[in-house]
C-alpha cells in the first residue's frame, strides 16, 4: 500500500480534529454527521486560536467538485422551498468573501433563477461601493459590495427576500453586522441566513431572534448541520504557544520549496516544465463570478460552455489519473464549475480547492485538518499591499497533475515568478496547467449630482471636448467594429495621392515630408495577388505562432488586461491578431486601438490625450508588424518623453533588427501583410499630418479606400492566421518559456548593419536603407528603388519581393553576411530619369 494510501486509510478513521481537540480541550458537540463535516486546525489569530475547517467547502480541504457543488446547491433548494417558488423568484443572493463565494454561488443555482452577488475585499477602480461590512473575528475584515447594477440589493420596491451564505456560524455576529448595514440602505421584510454548518451557542441564537424583532424583519435560517464548540478557559493563549511552539520547530526543517511541511514532497530533481497554459475560450459577457453580480443569463450562458472548456482542459491533461483544480481566494465558483464538468467527462480522480488569505499552521498528522502548505506571494497586486497567500493540503497528496484556475487580474509575473504559485505547484506535481478566466469589470456608471466619492482614476483624466470617439468598421475601415477603433481623422474625400516619383523628389530635395502626401495604392497583378495567397498559405502557421508568443509575453510582462495601441497602419493587422489570440486562449477582449506616428514629426498627441482619458497609460502597450532598423522605436520613445505613464516599449511581430524585447520572433521572414498596402490592412491608407489638414486640436488623418472593396483581404488574412492557432499552441508555449528566461536586451544589430550598408554603397544615408522583407516590400511598392539586396540562399520567402523587382525593373543583388533576409535601398540621388511609378524603367520623356 502506498504511503498516500495509507494516511487517506488513517483519515477515514481517524478524526480530523482530534489532535487540536486532545491538546486544547476543544470539543465538537452536534448532531451526527459533524465530526464528517469538519476537522478542526491552529491559526496565528488574536481573536480565535482554532479554525473550523469544511471538508465540502473546497477551500482547504480538496474535495470532489460534485461534493462541492452539491453541498450548496441543495442549500439552495431547501431555501427554495422555505421561501416558496413566488417568493425564491424575487430572491436575490449574498455570498460571504473570501471562503463562501463559490458556496453562496452554487446556492444561488439551487435556488434556480436568484441572481448572485458576493462581498469582496478587492477594490475595483471606476466601480462604486454599494456597501460593505466588517467581519470581527477575521483576519482580513473589511467587505466591499460592489454590484455592476445597484438595484440587485435594493431588492425593488417591494424588497425581495435576501439570502445570505457563509461557510459557517460561529457567533453569528457576521451576518448581524451585514444585514444591519444593508437594512438601514436597502430595508425589505425578509432575510434567509444560510450555512454549511451553524456552530453558535445557546446565547447567539437567542441574539439572532432579538436582532429580527428590533429590524421588524423575518429573519430565517438554513444549515445543513448544527452544534457548537466547546472552549475551556484560556484556550487562545493555549493555542497561541502551541502554533509558535509548532512553527519553531517546523522552521528549522522546513524545504526550501516553501512546503510547510508536505508528506510525501519530492526533493531535488531535474527543472520541471513551465506550466500549460489552457484556452478555456470562456464565453463572451459572462463574469467571472459574483463580484458585480451574475445573472441567470449569465448561469444559462455558462452552462452551455462548461462542456466544451471541459473537454479542453481534459485534452490537456493527457494521461493524469489524479488531478486537483485550483482555484485563487475568491474565484472559487467558477474553478468549480470547471471541477463539476472536468469529472463529467474525464476517466481522472478530480479534486477541487482553492488558495487563500488565511494563514493556518500545518501539521502532518491524521488527527490534522491541515495536513501540508504551500506558500507564496499575492500575485494579484492586492489593495492592502503584499503578502504570503497559502494552498493547503496540496503537497504530499500525491497528485500528478495541477489545474491552477486564476482571473486575468491575478495572471501577473509574480504568478509565474521563481517564488510564485505555479513554481510551488510544479515541485509536488508531474503536469501544472494554468486556465485564466477573464475578469469582469463594469463600465463606470456616471457619478450622480454632488457625489462626494473619491473620483477613480479614469474620472480624474479628462478627455479634452475637442477629441471625437475613435472612428470603427465598416463606416471606416473593412475591419469589424470590435476589431480596432482608429484615432484618426477621416480624409477619405481629399485628394492626397501624387506620383511615386514625384514624391520622392519632393521627399529627398526637403521639399515636402512623406506624411504630407500618399502614393498610388498598388494594384496588385493577378500573378502578385495569387503569389500573396500563395504566401499567405504557407507561412500562416508561422505567422500565427509568432502572435501567439508576442501576446503571451505581453501578457506575463507587461499587464494581464493590456490595451493594445498599433502603430497605423502596418502594426494594426498584428494588434487584430493579437486580440483574437487573447479571446482565443483566455476569453480576454481587448481594446484595441490604432494611432499615428510619423517619424520626424512624433507619435499622435492627441490620440495620446484620449488614451490617457480613458484607459490607464500603464496598461497601454504600443504594437507594430516588425522592426527595421529601429527608427519607429527611437521615434516612439522620444515622443514618449512628455507623456506620464505609457511605457516606450514596443511589442513586435518580428524583431530582425534587434530593436526590442517583446517580440514573436526575431526571424526576417515575409510576413504577408506586407505584401500589400491597405488591402490587407483593412482598406486604410498609411497616415497623413500636413498643416493645413491636421490642426493642433486634430488627430493625425488617413483614407479608407472604399473603392478597393472588391481586392480587399484584411479579413482573409486575419481569419486564415487566426485559423492557426489551435495547432501551435504548444510551440507558442514553448517559445514563451523560452523567451521569459533569456536574455532579450536589444543589440542594435539591425542598426549597425544599416550604417555599415549606407556607406558602403555610397548612399550616406540611413533613412534610404529599409531592412527586412517589411520594409523592403514597402520600398518597393511606394517609393523608388534602387536596388534589392537578397541574401545568398534566401529562399521562397523573397518570391514577392523579385517579382515587384521585376516588374519595376530593379536588380536583385545577392550578397554574404547580411543580418536580414533582404534590405531595399531607396534610389539615393533620384530624377526623373530613374526608376518610374508604372513599374518600368523610364529612359526618356
Amino acid at each position: 500500500m502506498s504511503e498516500r494510501a495509507t494516511r487517506e486509510e488513517a483519515q477515514d478513521v481517524v478524526w480530523t480534529g482530534s489532535w487540536v481537540a486532545e491538546r486544547l480541550g476543544v470539543e465538537l458537540v452536534g448532531d451526527g454527521e459533524l465530526q464528517e463535516l469538519l476537522g478542526l486546525a491552529l491559526r496565528r489569530n488574536p481573536k480565535r486560536a482554532h479554525l473550523l475547517v469544511s471538508n465540502v467547502l473546497g477551500k482547504h480541504v480538496p474535495q470532489k467538485p460534485s461534493v462541492v457543488y452539491g453541498a450548496g446547491f441543495e442549500l439552495g433548494e431547501r431555501v427554495r422551498d422555505l421561501l416558496g417558488e413566488a417568493e425564491a423568484r424575487r430572491a436575490v443572493v449574498l455570498g460571504y468573501a473570501e471562503t463562501a463565494t463559490g458556496l453562496g454561488h452554487a446556492v444561488a443555482d439551487g435556488l434556480g433563477v436568484a441572481p448572485y452577488l458576493h462581498s469582496t475585499r478587492r477594490p475595483v477602480e471606476g466601480v462604486a461601493r454599494a456597501g460593505g461590512f466588517e467581519e470581527s473575528h477575521s483576519h482580513a475584515t473589511s467587505h466591499l459590495l460592489l454590484p455592476e447594477d445597484p438595484a440587485l440589493l435594493s431588492g425593488g420596491a417591494t424588497g425581495a427576500p435576501l439570502v445570505l451564505v457563509d461557510d459557517e456560524f460561529s457567533t453569528g455576529n457576521t451576518v448581524l453586522n451585514t444585514i444591519r448595514a444593508l437594512h438601514e440602505l436597502y430595508p425589505r421584510e425578509r432575510y434567509v441566513i444560510v450555512a454549511l454548518a451553524d456552530m453558535r451557542s445557546s446565547a447567539d441564537r437567542g441574539r439572532l431572534a432579538e436582532f429580527a424583532d428590533e429590524i421588524g424583519a423575518r429573519v430565517d435560517l438554513v444549515a445543513r448541520s448544527a452544534g457548537t464548540v466547546l472552549l475551556p478557559d484560556g484556550v487562545l493563549e493555549r493555542g497561541q504557544d502551541l502554533v509558535a511552539a509548532q512553527e519553531a520547530r517546523q522552521a528549522a526543517t522546513a524545504p526550501a520549496d516553501g512546503a510547510i511541511p508536505a508528506a510525501g514532497t519530492p526533493g531535488d530533481g531535474p527543472a520541471k516544465p513551465a506550466p500549460t497554459r489552457i484556452g478555456l475560450s470562456w464565453p463572451a459577457g459572462v463574469p467571472d463570478g459574483g463580484r458585480h453580480g451574475f445573472t441567470p443569463a449569465h448561469r444559462a450562458a455558462l452552462e452551455a460552455a462548461l462542456p466544451g472548456m471541459a473537454a479542453r482542459i481534459d485534452e490537456a491533461l493527457g494521461d493524469a489519473r489524479r488531478v486537483l483544480v485550483l482555484g485563487f481566494e475568491e474565484l472559487m465558483y467558477a474553478p468549480l464549475r470547471l471541477g463539476t464538468a472536468l469529472e463529467a467527462v474525464s476517466t481522472a480522480e478530480v479534486r477541487y480547492s482553492t488558495t487563500t488569505r488565511s494563514p493556518v499552521l500545518a501539521l502532518d498528522d491524521p488527527g490534522y485538518a491541515i495536513r501540508s502548505r504551500l506558500v507564496f506571494p499575492a500575485h494579484d497586486e492586492p489593495a492592502d499591499g503584499p503578502g504570503d497567500r497559502y494552498a493547503y493540503n496540496v503537497a504530499g497528496a500525491g497528485f500528478d497533475a495541477v489545474v491552477a484556475v486564476v482571473d486575468s487580474v491575478a495572471d501577473t509575473p509574480a504568478l509565474h515568478a521563481p517564488d510564485g504559485l505555479l513554481a510551488r505547484l510544479a515541485a509536488h506535481t508531474d503536469h501544472v496547467l494554468l486556465a485564466v478566466v477573464p475578469s469582469h469589470v463594469p463600465a463606470p456608471a456616471p457619478a450622480a449630482a454632488g457625489d462626494s466619492e473619491a473620483p477613480s482614476r479614469a474620472a480624474e483624466r479628462q478627455e479634452p471636448p475637442m477629441l471625437p470617439e475613435p472612428l470603427r468598421g465598416p463606416a471606416f475601415s473593412s475591419y469589424a467594429a470590435q476589431d480596432v477603433g482608429w484615432l484618426l481623422q477621416d480624409l477619405s474625400d481629399t485628394e492626397l495621392e501624387a506620383p511615386t516619383e514625384e514624391r520622392e523628389e519632393a521627399i529627398q530635395s526637403g521639399g515636402a515630408h512623406y506624411a504630407e502626401s500618399l502614393p498610388v495604392e498598388y494594384q496588385p497583378t493577378p500573378q502578385y495577388q495569387d503569389l500573396f495567397k500563395a504566401a499567405l498559405d504557407t507561412s500562416a502557421a508561422r505567422v500565427a505562432r509568432a502572435v501567439g508568443t508576442v501576446t503571451e509575453t505581453v501578457l506575463a510582462e507587461r499587464s494581464p488586461r493590456p490595451v493594445l495601441v498599433s502603430l497605423a497602419r502596418a502594426g494594426t493587422p498584428v494588434g487584430v491578431l493579437m486580440r483574437r489570440w487573447a479571446q482565443y486562449r483566455y476569453g480576454l477582449d481587448l481594446p484595441h486601438y490604432a494611432v499615428s506616428i510619423v517619424r520626424g514629426r512624433g507619435i499622435d498627441a492627441n490620440a495620446l490625450r484620449w488614451l490617457a482619458a480613458h484607459h490607464d497609460p500603464t496598461d497601454v502597450v504600443f504594437v507594430d508588424g516588425w522592426t527595421g532598423k529601429g527608427a519607429i522605436t527611437r521615434e516612439l520613445a522620444v515622443a514618449l518623453a512628455e507623456f506620464e505613464g505609457f511605457d516606450p516599449e514596443i511589442a513586435v511581430l518580428a524583431d530582425p533588427g534587434g530593436c526590442v524585447r517583446t517580440y514573436g520572433t526575431r526571424e526576417d521572414f515575409l510576413i504577408p501583410s506586407a505584401c500589400l498596402n491597405s488591402t490587407v490592412s483593412g482598406l486604410i491608407s498609411r497616415t497623413v499630418l500636413r498643416a493645413d489638414l491636421v490642426g493642433p486640436e486634430d488627430f493625425h488623418g488617413a483614407k479608407f479606400y472604399r473603392e478597393l472593396a472588391g481586392t480587399d483581404v484584411s479579413g482573409h488574412f486575419i481569419d486564415t492566421v487566426a485559423d492557426r492557432f489551435g495547432e501551435v499552441v504548444d510551440a507558442v508555449d514553448a517559445d514563451v518559456k523560452e523567451l521569459l528566461t533569456a536574455d532579450r536586451a536589444p543589440t542594435w544589430e539591425g542598426w549597425a548593419a544599416v550604417e555599415r550598408i549606407s556607406e558602403e554603397y555610397g548612399i550616406h544615408d540611413v533613412n534610404l536603407v529599409k531592412p527586412g522583407v517589411g520594409e523592403t516590400t514597402r520600398v518597393l511598392l511606394r517609393r523608388v528603388p534602387w536596388k534589392i539586396l537578397a541574401k545568398r540562399g534566401a529562399g521562397a520567402d523573397l518570391d514577392h519581393v523579385r517579382l515587384l523587382a521585376e516588374q519595376r525593373g530593379v536588380p536583385v543583388e545577392e550578397v554574404d553576411e547580411l543580418p536580414y533576409t533582404c534590405v531595399g535601398l531607396i534610389h539615393p540621388q533620384f530624377t526623373r530619369g530613374a526608376t518610374g511609378a508604372d513599374g518600368r524603367a523610364v529612359t526618356g520623356k
